[in-house]
């Protein structure tokens, strides 16, 4: 039988590809299209909300970005699990978001299909999904550096779109071309900075913490980072600063510009912005922005999936067919099927109504919540680890041990918050049913390799001695 060459990742991703990659996937639709229902909740509050949930996201990227750079390894977090916590942590997390991750794939490509459509109505909405699924998919089993320089230059984009609004905003407040209703005083004067009182932010926190999640894609890129020794501490200490900025700078001036009670009535804050321009240019130059934050998270989620995939199989998680990796350095078996479960779940978004899709949307929030609460209790059996072998490590996170337990308890908030949410309450009553099925899955898992070793040990002693 002809064995099959086995290659290994490469390194291709350097300090610029793997800042963008972690910026690209966490400023997304959420910041262009998704700040107008945290802000009717919480009204100008939600400035602190973001501050806040920054923080959290920044403690929790110290805690990863110490063991990344200790063990630059594909897999990220659910490898760690898998070390230090135990088999089933590993399994549990791996698959967890690697399943989340497929269901944002399905919903960016949705979000593109609505895009394209905004130009050419005549084209449905899957053909413009399709299109885009073979496209970044095609770029995903070239090279990794390909898949880099695209998502740098698809981040670029959006961050030259949203300084570029805070430029123009600045500019409207500074020379009172923004209208009558422009003013700084807006952040306090409709009902003050907390209009619908301290429970208003609170309810709004689920919805701002999901802004923020695939920050820890720079964690799942490890493995492929040039120098990480000196490339991850970097990305992991300015991406929560950059993402800070952006968000919170963009809603001072989002909510100076235009009353926050009037922008809750719906519809995009950056829309309602550059709408005052009156231009249809600048409304065909807001489409090609979003466009190309849905496909930038596309393209960095979708490589997410192959390497989760591609960790699992070498954790023993996944079948082993999955850990092979050709001589161009993709995982590519684990890229095909990552790909055939996006089209299926795409297949299911057009075949079943949305509300089902919207139910998948909230899991995917609250899955978010467990692998960062897994993050950081996996950090803990790391830290101890360490100590126990005395080794000193290179990152070490921030305000250890209370770091850790601040984020668990503020995680751990969100899913009561979400319980106590309408909308999102059926997504947490789920979360068992969902660990549950990994538990069995798990236990079938264990059960075949089991059976698998007594038949071969069984075999062994079956053979005549000679």
């Amino acid at each position: 039988m002809q064995q099959i060459e086995q290659g290994n990742l490469k390194k291709g991703l350097s300090n610029r590809h793997i800042q963008l990659i972690a910026l690209g996937g966490s400023i997304g639709t959420g910041l262009f299209l998704g700040i107008a229902q945290t802000i009717k909740l919480a009204g100008p509050s939600v400035i602190l909300g973001y501050a806040i949930a920054g923080l959290i996201a920044f403690l929790m990227m110290r805690q990863l970005g110490e063991m990344i750079v200790e063990e630059p390894v594909s897999g990220s977090f659910s490898h760690f699990a898998y070390k230090y916590w135990g088999k089933f942590a590993g399994f549990m997390s791996g698959w967890n978001y690697w399943v989340l991750n497929i269901l944002v794939c399905m919903a960016e490509l949705s979000a593109i299909g609505l895009y394209i459509h905004y130009w050419w109505p005549e084209i449905p909405t899957w053909v413009s999904a399709l299109g885009f699924f073979i496209f970044i998919n095609v770029i995903n089993l070239l090279h990794v550096k390909l898949f880099g320089e695209m998502e740098f230059w698809l981040a670029i984009i959006k961050v030259v779109a949203i300084i570029a609004m805070i430029a123009f905003g600045s500019y409207l407040l500074a020379s009172g071309s923004g209208g009558t209703q422009s003013s700084l005083q807006n952040l306090w004067e409709l009902g003050g900075f907390f209009p619908n009182g301290v429970m208003g932010l609170v309810m709004a926190m689920a919805m701002i913490m999901f802004a923020f999640g695939g920050i820890e894609l720079v964690g799942i890129a490890a493995a492929e980072t040039e120098n990480p020794q000196k490339t991850l501490p970097k990305a992991v200490n300015q991406i929560v600063y950059r993402v800070l900025l952006f968000y919170i700078l963009s809603l001072v001036i989002i909510l100076s510009l235009y009353p926050w009670n009037q922008m809750a009535q719906g519809g995009s804050p950056f829309v309602m912005i550059f709408d005052s321009l009156g231009s249809q240019t600048v409304a065909t130059i807001l489409n090609f922005v979003v466009l190309t934050a849905a496909v930038s998270v596309y393209n960095s989620t979708n490589y997410c999936t192959s390497r989760m995939l591609l960790g699992l199989a070498q954790q023993g998680n996944a079948p082993k067919f999955l850990s092979k990796i050709n001589l161009r350095g993709i995982p590519v078996n684990a890229v095909m099927v990552s790909a055939f479960f996006t089209l299926i779940c795409v297949l299911i978004n057009y075949l079943f109504p949305e509300k089902a899709f919207s139910l998948l949307m909230m899991l995917v929030v609250a899955a978010i919540v467990i692998n960062w609460v897994v993050i950081s209790y996996t950090h803990l059996k790391f830290k101890k680890h360490m100590h126990a072998t005395q080794t000193p490590t290179l990152f070490p996170s921030i305000a250890y041990p209370f770091s850790n337990y601040l984020c668990i308890i503020f995680m751990f908030g969100i899913l009561v918050i979400m319980s106590q949410t309408p909308g999102m309450r059926v997504a947490v009553m789920m979360l068992p049913i969902w660990i549950s099925i990994l538990t069995i899955a798990y236990f079938f898992k264990n059960r075949k390799i089991t059976n698998t070793k007594l038949a071969l040990k069984d075999k062994i002693q079956s053979v005549p001695k000679a």
